[in-house]
Parts: structure tokens; sequence; C-alpha cells
């Protein structure tokens, strides 16, 4: 199993959306950087899971915590002309662009703000950190269990 971070804006797409969403799941669409989506195509697996933050906010946090449930799914905003994220040049027996499907476990108990990770010597070498723009990044196992501890989480493994 591996751990990761996925970016939202939290006046696009929160945390609650996904909680609220039919049985709480949903396509990761629009990801539009090479690196990124070559992670979700290649790295990610199923039942992984995924720490979702809050970015581009007032307070940018991880706000709570995923499974992927699928792998390998075409985008499918790249194919919808009225979207933000259409590709006219992706070829839907050749999609350009592939993402992961996702499923709500829980909120943290208290989200871990991006302020109270910088100040944390223990995640000091966390992608977040150093490689802020990606809006899809791995996490060590000691930072995932780290992070947990942060956020007074009841110990549950979700494994």
């Amino acid at each position: 199993m591996k751990y990761w971070l996925l970016k939202s804006e939290p006046d696009v797409f929160s945390y609650y959306h996904l909680e609220t969403a039919p049985d709480r799941r949903t396509v990761w669409d629009g990801v539009r950087n090479y690196q990124a989506r070559n992670l979700m195509r290649d790295e990610i697996q199923v039942a992984d899971l995924v720490f979702f933050y809050h970015s581009s906010c007032k307070e940018p946090a991880i706000a709570g915590i995923c499974r992927v449930t699928r792998t390998g799914l075409a985008d499918p905003s790249q194919f919808d002309p009225s979207s933000d994220y259409f590709d006219a040049k992706s070829d839907p027996a050749n999609p350009r662009w592939i993402t992961i499907e996702l499923e709500a476990l829980r909120a943290l108990k208290r989200p871990i703000t991006l302020k109270d990770m910088r100040k944390d010597s223990a995640l000091q070498e966390m992608a977040l950190l150093n490689r802020a723009r990606l809006s899809v990044q791995p996490v060590r196992a000691e930072e995932w269990s780290h992070i947990l501890h942060l956020a007074d989480d009841d110990g549950h493994c979700y494994e």
C-alpha cells in the first residue's frame, strides 16, 4: 500500500463535497499536469490511501482521508467541450488524461494546516513542503502516521 496527497480548491470541490457525493465517491478529474497524470496512471493502486488537501484558500490544510477505489480511468472531462478541462487533441481510443476514483473515509478530527506542517521537523522532507505546486504527491508511511497523530486520529489504520 502507498500513501498520497491530492489537492483540491475547497470552493471548487471540498472534502465535504466528496462526503456528500453518491456512494461518497468521485472521479478525480481535471488534472492537466503530466507528472501528476503519470502518478495516477502508473503508481496509484486500488486501496491506496489519500490525504484530501484543501489548497488555494485562506487556511490550506489536510481535511480528510480517502481510499482509491478504481484506477486507469479515462478522465471524462477531456472529452466534454463544455468543461474547462476539455482537450480537443485527446483521442477516446487512446486518452491523454487518465484518472482515479476516490471514496471518502472520514474527515480528520483536526485538520492539519500547511502552517502546522511547515513548523514540524518530522515533515520537512514531505513533498508538499518541497514540491508544493504538484496536485498529486506521494506521502511516505512515516509522514502518514505522523500526520494522523497530529490530527488526534483514533489510530484506526484504514487498512
